[in-house]
């Protein structure tokens, strides 16, 4: 460990506070060393055990950088004590024990080994960026930390957040370290009338370098923007024999990346033009001024259009002075601001979790079993629910349940639209060409012109593979596609090179695999207007090259006030699409609401998925015709769509646990699946009369759902699964039913005094799982074993809560106390 660094001063109270609290929230400004040094600090404390530390790092730039310094301060190589993972990349042995990871890494230790054997701390750094990836981590290592490894340390590491709101929320100290900084002064340069961001920020760095020492770095949104003003940089007067451009963001080879991490080999003055992945975690080297256009490339999601795109957006203030921070590490320093001084920023960085598409999230969450986790910002349920129904398209759940190709979805670490695809294909030439596709949709555009043709973009690459001219395409985007496309066939172990010529609509028969839900059928009356699988509408540019085909799959979608417009896409043949999804194709007689007549409609329908491909008038629906159209309805949107109440689903979870503990009583299956399958058995004659799905009431619904069962099969399930159930306090306490697990009641501890033996149900067949509460209702224990509990583990937990609950009784022997679901009388 390295003295000088600020955070040296903090590191023992940091081990302190880890062996008492199992916790913490650490803040410490860029520069301060928390990222290198309190890995290294932590290797010897006695509560690690000699375990593994893992450290979350949201950039793959700045992990390899992290494990790197951190290697050199021990005089090792890199994947020795301190190694790193990242996607297509591995740097450990069996001595590592100290791992940068990113944070699909993490996602993926975490699912496979949930008990994270071997592993003695999780260290999240850089939280303030509020990555999707980082708050589900957090998420599930604070699950795996209640009920499995309450050993676990968790710090959570930031140079700008909320640190008292998420020391609240972790229930965890709060440790803040100074920052080694010089001072900066911040200046606004104002851009001339109608001056592109380029020419400005090419000004601006020109400023700079003639009035200030040392190297120069800026932030820009993204690659597209570095390319320009490198461009405009190399154009310009001067600039470049004044100092080297140098670019730096994340899908730079290492080497490049390298290149920015260390000063200049011949001694010149740099011009580092960098994303945000130069905001925190990596260190450059005699930055003495910092341009700053305001701007950063995100992920947005728009939850009417169901699409996500990433956009430029405007950084937060804590991004702004992290940014300008980065001037003064080495000594005064400058920071100039591209956008006008009255213009205010948001605090902090919003979350990601709010503001993206959820199918990876939605997809963990199934796999981990349980959505009950605790997100510092929960998913929207909008969103989730948005997810949900792309995961079915795809064939990843089977209705909440993760299905078995979620699974190989999963384990492929990539979104699920991509691994939909790279699994859907048979023949090994359409799997490598699956990978190219995986690799183009992940990439930035290769392509210079604004062709909406993804063949384009695979022939450019199929033309830089054989060595012909690239044409209007980038060599350097090119060479890290193809490059991208060959780890894809090493991850699925193919050995086949990709098809040297494909026709254009190969491309979409692969496509439509990841993008079910954007397959496309061209409108009968607008030729440029499509209609797509998900009931929506697009369009395509005025000048497509995807004009005229019948049917697409839309890659990339740019919601709009009125239609979502195709920005990439390529067109598929109806006979594949037939072949690979007949289920979809279907004629019906239809009867519709319509919510503009406010009526039902009768129609004949041709329909592929949520297209119509023809329809025509079939008269009018009677009454059997509209109780099966709302009841086709429920088919469509679930059972979701039903006015359930608490009361019917818990006598629904009874009959289904009942069914399972005493078969011989013969009760129905009221399972989703069949409730589905037999909705016209037991709903279609609960709509009748009805034109409306939310005619249909609560009591009505639990009418229907109970009408297969005689009064005495009710009265049976009364007694054998009952709704509540007396305890020694005198009070009756409800008992909660969940499919698949023993009913839980929920009980505080003292109402149990004297009380020797698990309650049983189900005439004693089924113990119930007690969730043995404190005065303030916290869970304390989960155990069906009562007297165990008495005998094992109260007293431990009479002596931790005595202190915290003083006005409660704690009797030595809980045997032969008196029950009680009040505090104790005054003066006792």
């Amino acid at each position: 460990m390295d003295s000088a660094f600020p955070i040296a001063e903090l590191l023992p109270r940091i081990r302190e506070s880890l062996a008492a609290h199992p916790r913490l929230v650490l803040e410490a400004p860029p520069g301060a060393g928390k990222t290198t040094q309190v890995p290294l600090a932590l290797l010897d404390a006695e509560w690690l055990g000699g375990r593994k530390i893992v450290m979350l790092e949201p950039r793959r730039v700045a992990a390899r950088a992290a494990a790197g310094f951190m290697a050199a301060q021990r005089g090792e190589a890199v994947g020795e004590t301190v190694g790193y993972r990242i996607r297509f990349e591995n740097k450990i042995s069996a001595k590592t024990r100290i791992e940068v990871v990113t944070e699909g890494i993490l996602t993926r230790m975490l699912q496979d080994d949930p008990s994270l054997d071997g592993v003695g701390a999780l260290l999240f750094d850089e939280f303030h960026e509020r990555h999707l990836a980082g708050d589900l981590g957090l998420a599930l290592a604070l699950d795996v930390q209640s009920g499995l490894r309450e050993d676990l340390r968790i710090v959570v590491m930031s140079a700008t957040l909320d640190g008292e709101r998420l020391a609240q929320f972790l229930d965890a100290p709060r440790l803040g370290s100074a920052g080694r900084s010089f001072p900066v002064a911040v200046a606004h340069f104002p851009a001339r009338r109608e001056e592109s961001l380029e020419a400005q920020t090419r000004r601006a760095i020109e400023h700079a370098l003639a009035q200030h020492p040392g190297d120069v770095l800026v932030f820009l949104p993204g690659q597209r923007e570095i390319a320009r003003v490198e461009s405009a940089l190399k154009a310009g007067s001067g600039t470049e024999t004044a100092a080297v451009v140098i670019p730096l963001h994340g899908e730079l080879p290492i080497e490049k990346q390298a290149e920015a991490l260390r000063p200049d080999p011949q001694g010149r003055r740099r011009v580092v033009l960098a994303t945000n992945v130069a905001e925190s975690s990596v260190t450059l080297p005699g930055v003495r001024a910092v341009i700053d256009s305001g701007l950063a490339r995100e992920p947005r999601y728009d939850p009417n259009s169901g699409f996500s795109r990433l956009d430029a957006v405007a950084i937060s203030q804590a991004s702004a002075d992290q940014r300008a921070g980065r001037a003064g590490r080495v000594a005064e320093g400058w920071a100039y601001r591209l956008w006008p001084e009255s213009q205010r920023l948001d605090p902090q960085r919003r979350p990601e979790i709010a503001q993206v598409e959820l199918a990876g999230l939605a997809l963990e969450l199934a796999a981990w079993g349980s959505e009950a986790l605790r997100f510092v910002d929960p998913p929207p349920a909008g969103a989730m629910a948005a997810a949900r129904d792309l995961l079915r398209r795809l064939g990843a759940l089977d209705g909440e349940a993760i299905a078995p190709f979620g699974r190989r979805l999963l384990a492929l670490g990539t979104h699920p639209r991509i691994a939909a695809m790279l699994l859907s294909p048979r023949a090994d030439d359409e799997r490598a060409l699956a990978c190219d596709l995986a690799a183009l949709i992940e990439a930035r555009d290769p392509l210079r012109s604004r062709s909406d043709a993804l063949a384009e973009r695979w022939r450019a690459l199929a033309a830089f593979r054989s060595g012909r001219g690239a044409g209007a395409a980038s060599r350097s985007a090119l060479a890290a596609i193809d490059a991208a496309a060959k780890q894809w066939r090493r991850r699925l172990r193919l050995e086949s090179a990709p098809p040297p010529d494909a026709p254009a609509h190969l491309l979409g028969d692969l496509l439509l695999h990841a993008f079910p839900d954007r397959i496309a059928y061209q409108h009968p009356g607008d030729p440029r207007r499509y209609l797509l699988a998900n009931g929506r509408m697009a369009r395509l540019f005025d000048d497509s090259a995807l004009y005229g085909e019948p049917w697409l799959v839309a890659s990339e979608l740019r919601f709009e006030a009125k239609d979502a417009l195709i920005l990439r896409g390529a067109p598929l043949d109806e006979a594949r699409l037939r072949r690979d999804f007949p289920e979809r194709f279907r004629e019906v007689d239809a009867v519709r609401w319509d919510p503009a007549r406010r009526a039902l409609t009768a129609l004949r329908e041709s329909r592929y998925d949520g297209i119509v491909l023809s329809s025509r008038p079939a008269g009018r629906p009677d009454p059997a015709q509209a109780a099966q159209a709302l009841t086709d309805a429920v088919r469509e949107l679930g059972l979701e769509a039903l006015p359930w109440s608490d009361a019917l689903s818990q006598w629904r979870e009874r009959v289904r646990s009942l069914r399972e503990w005493m078969p011989e009583l013969g009760l129905p299956d009221l399972s989703d699946a069949v409730l589905l399958e037999t909705l016209d058995d037991w709903l279609r004659p609960a709509f009748a009369g009805k034109t409306r799905l939310d005619a249909l009431d609560q009591e009505a619904l639990s009418s229907a759902l109970r009408a297969a069962l005689d009064w005495n099969l009710r009265q049976r399930i009364d007694q054998l699964a009952p709704v509540r159930i007396a305890v020694p306090s005198g009070m009756e306490r409800g008992i909660e039913y969940r499919h698949g697990e023993p009913p839980v009641l929920a009980v505080k501890l003292q109402e149990l005094f004297g009380l020797a033996d698990t309650p049983r149900i189900a005439e004693g067949r089924v113990p119930l799982t007690l969730h043995l509460l404190s005065p303030a209702g916290r869970p304390l224990q989960v155990t069906q074993d009562l007297k165990g509990f008495w005998e094992r583990t109260y007293p431990e937990v009479k002596k931790e809560m005595k202190g915290r609950y003083p006005k409660h009784p704690w009797p030595d022997d809980p045997w032969s106390a008196v029950a009680t679901h009040r505090a104790k009388p005054r003066g006792t």
